[in-house]
């Protein structure tokens, strides 16, 4: 839908009326409402044009007209009380007279009310005759002489109407037209916000976990603060900065960083921010961007998401000279081009770098590249603590606990962890965020939230149980496999239930037997399920994809096949654009994509198999962990490993009564063990497979 300038304007126009008067910005918006300004501007017309109907023909036409002989004669008996002759020379010999006379009784007394002479108002136009002139030279009585122009009257009433006009079309046209350039008729104008400091509190000592980014970043501030510093050693700073890193991990706060710890001035716009349904809207929002820029040189322009713009130019289809390549095309010249003048800084940020154009990349535009990575373990420890600074917590929380138990968690997670474990404490009405709620709070943001209120029959749950009893199982069995955090059957986020492995230290770089171990992981459930019932169902999908997703990048992508050997089969683009994609042929034979797939399936066959021995050779442990999730429907790592050292359950003790406010109630009882089939020998194996229920 396409809005005409006038109605822009008018709609732009009473919402600065809106504002000067000091609306609500939280009212709801109702319907059209004419503002109380534009009220006031047509009363104040119309009245006016009515005041100078009224006058005029109040001037027009008075209340009494006198002939000239009756005139006389009421001059001549001293009947006028008050009168004006007005006269112009030069128009001729006809004057006006505009006065009172007394009006008289029948007795010939003059009449009077409330001991008040009675005046009647009149008016006569005249010849100038002899015996008007000895009335004018010189004025007697009570008769005063005034010379007026009857041209200018006469214009200044030919002119009020149109001048009125034109006030009101002024107002209500002109000036909203105008008005409405700023936005519907200047579709040009660039979008770039100027950050005031005294708006901007944020500083690097708020920023935690990314130490290096900081300190390359830092060195633009020292710039613009003490360029001498740099120059006097022929250094040039960078004429952009692209900061690269996965969501959440602090690109925009360091670019507000940047912004409170500068003292020149900060542009910020995001890369949608250039795109516009009109073609060439946004090359010209980028030529005016630095336009604005290069009045308050030194200055810092920060470009958030910037691949919204900057998105690799070639690759679509059709033609190349869209509204998208424009725009990065005035991009570039501006930032690195033949007029280009030196004292902007161009600060971006994207996750997604391996989209960007290679001619944007390169340097003189963006000569350096920041990293802004997961954090480590020290620097979540160091972001908790500067979330934490707003959370009221218990004496006993140790944040350096909750850094190591969140390996892989970014900085937006672990703010939203704290905040979650706030939230949580308040519902359970308690004084400070404790322990408890922050290990609670870490699984809702990881894993999802606990979906208690689902219904599940007592034979999905049975199934749910075992399936989790099998991940456990094989899962402490195994040497190179990551430590079990939790076993639960309580519905969390997308799955039934979860199995929870927790990484004590940072993954770095995986082993090819962690890989193959957690592949027999996700195969333990499908092949518990099948033990308990002798049938299976569609609740390993998940794992099926997760494992054969695991196995192809073994084999094509980390060279841990000994048949296939160490060749990269694939793209390099793990997002692909429509064109890249419609091009895209393979790379290898159809022999060798054969031996691909035979390898993956192979090495899925052996993690099944090695599940497989696992929970036949220890089934009574596997059925002790079913029935002890069924009971209490979760188990911590503590207590699967005293099953699977003692083959024993220790009962937990009852939770305190504050944190069953949030419990659900107790799930199906321990079942009564069923009598162990005798399964057939399976070919090849050395463990039996069980027998048909």
């Amino acid at each position: 839908m396409v809005l005409c300038p006038t109605k822009v304007g008018k709609m732009m126009f009473d919402e600065d009326q809106n504002k000067k008067k000091g609306d609500d910005p939280k009212k709801p918006p109702g319907g059209f409402k004419v503002p109380s300004a534009t009220w006031l501007a047509w009363i104040a017309i119309i009245g006016s044009i009515g005041a100078l109907m009224l006058v005029h023909n109040r001037m027009g036409a008075p209340d009494s007209t006198l002939k000239q002989a009756v005139f006389f004669q009421k001059y001549e008996s001293n009947q006028i009380a008050q009168a004006t002759i007005n006269y112009n020379l030069q128009s001729g010999n006809l004057i006006e007279i505009v006065g009172t006379y007394y009006k008289i009784e029948k007795d010939g007394s003059i009449a009077k009310e409330n001991g008040n002479p009675v005046l009647i108002p009149f008016t006569t136009k005249a010849l100038l005759t002899e015996k008007m002139k000895d009335i004018l030279l010189p004025p007697a009585g009570k008769l005063e002489v005034s010379e007026t122009s009857p041209m200018l009257l006469n214009m200044i009433w030919t002119v009020a109407p149109f001048l009125l006009i034109g006030i009101l079309f002024w107002f209500f046209f002109i000036r909203q037209i105008k008005m409405a350039g700023k936005g519907a008729l200047s579709f040009g104008k660039s979008k770039a916000r100027m950050l005031a400091k005294e708006r901007n509190k944020t500083m690097f000592k708020d920023v935690a976990g990314i130490e290096e980014a900081i300190e390359e970043v830092s060195e633009i501030v020292e710039f613009l603060k003490d360029p001498k510093k740099f120059q006097r050693l022929g250094g040039r700073i960078p004429k952009g900065v692209l900061m690269v890193g996965p969501p959440g991990t602090g690109k925009t706060l360091l670019a507000k960083a940047i912004a409170g710890e500068a003292d020149a001035s900060f542009f910020s716009i995001s890369g949608s921010d250039f795109v516009e349904m009109f073609v060439g809207v946004g090359a010209s929002r980028v030529r005016d961007m630095f336009e604005q820029a290069r009045r308050t040189t030194p200055c810092l322009v920060f470009i958030d998401e910037i691949d919204a713009v900057g998105r690799s130019r070639g690759h679509g289809l059709g033609g190349g000279n869209d509204e998208r390549e424009q725009t990065l095309n005035a991009l570039l010249v501006e930032m690195d081009g033949f007029d280009t003048q030196e004292g902007i800084i161009i600060i971006a940020a994207t996750n997604r770098p391996d989209v960007l154009d290679p001619a944007l990349m390169r340097p003189g535009r963006f000569d350096r590249q920041v990293v802004v990575n997961l954090p480590d373990v020290r620097g979540r420890e160091g972001i908790l603590k500067v979330h934490a600074k707003n959370v009221k917590l218990a004496p006993d929380v140790d944040l350096s606990i909750i850094a190591r138990g969140t390996p892989g968690y970014s900085g937006a997670e672990l703010a939203n962890l704290l905040n979650e474990a706030a939230l949580l404490a308040a519902r359970l009405n308690k004084k400070a965020v404790g322990m408890e709620e922050l290990e609670e709070a870490r699984d809702k943001v990881r894993w999802g939230r606990e979906r208690r209120s689902l219904a599940m029959t007592d034979e999905e749950k049975k199934s749910t149980a075992w399936h989790e009893a099998g991940h456990a199982l094989v899962n402490m069995m195994l040497e190179h496999t990551h430590p079990l955090h939790k076993v639960t059957i309580i519905p969390r986020g997308q799955s039934l239930g979860s199995t929870m492995q927790l990484p004590e230290k940072d993954i770095l770089s995986r082993r090819r037997k962690e890989m193959l171990d957690d592949i027999a992981v996700t195969m333990g459930g499908r092949i518990a399920e099948e033990i308990m019932s002798g049938d299976i169902s569609t609740g390993a999908a998940m794992d099926i994809q997760q494992a054969t997703n695991m196995a192809r990048a073994m084999v094509c992508q980390y060279g841990m096949s000994d048949k296939v050997g160490m060749v990269k089969y694939g793209s390099d683009d793990e997002f692909v654009f429509l064109g890249r994609e419609m091009a895209r042929t393979k790379v290898y034979s159809e022999s060798t994509a054969r031996e691909i797939d035979e390898e993956i399936k192979h090495i899925i066959d052996e993690g099944y198999k090695t599940a497989q021995t696992i929970l036949f050779n220890h089934r009574s442990k596997l059925e002790l962990i079913a029935g002890a999730l069924l009971e209490y429907e979760t188990l911590d790592r503590s207590q699967v490993e005293e099953i699977v050292k003692t083959g024993k359950f220790t009962p937990p003790p009852p939770k305190p009564q504050s944190e069953m406010v949030l419990a659900a109630p107790a799930g199906t009882p321990l079942p009564e063990t069923p009598p162990k089939p005798v399964p057939p020998k399976l070919p090849g194996l050395g463990t039996p497979a069980p027998a048909p229920v």
